[in-house]
């Protein structure tokens, strides 16, 4: 019997918008991004209004750009989930290695949140 694999992204393919549709239309999406804001709010981040609204400079620092890839991984993860559709396998590139982690339920999503927040933060210190 095949298998099937979860290959969680990098950080690259954030745009402003993202996860939008999503927040609209499952409550599973709206309440992962709250525990995010939640998790972030010593940083005063609102990952909602960074995701939907900022300028595109703003989302694509690695400081914004790993929570939100993370958290959107998440979400979809959740709703194949939701849909029966469940992984043998999981696995990540760069990043994606934190998203993969949360799926195999090595790390819980709020701890990790702020984790590749200052993941983000040493890389963005590190180049710019």
């Amino acid at each position: 019997m095949p298998k099937l694999a979860f290959v969680f992204p990098g950080q690259g393919s954030q745009e402003v918008g993202i996860g939008k549709d999503l927040i609209k239309n499952y409550k599973e999406a709206d309440e992962l991004f709250n525990e995010a804001n939640i998790s972030l709010e010593d940083e005063g981040v609102d990952l909602i209004k960074l995701c939907t609204k900022s300028p595109k400079e703003e989302l694509a620092k690695t400081i914004n750009a790993q929570p939100a890839m993370l958290t959107m991984s998440i979400i979809l993860y959740k709703l194949l989930r939701k849909n029966n559709i469940n992984p043998d396998i999981v696995a990540g590139h760069s990043l994606g290695e934190y998203s993969a982690l949360v799926a195999a339920s090595s790390i819980e999503f709020k701890e990790v949140i702020r984790l590749v927040r200052k993941r983000g933060q040493y890389l963005f210190d590190q180049f710019f």
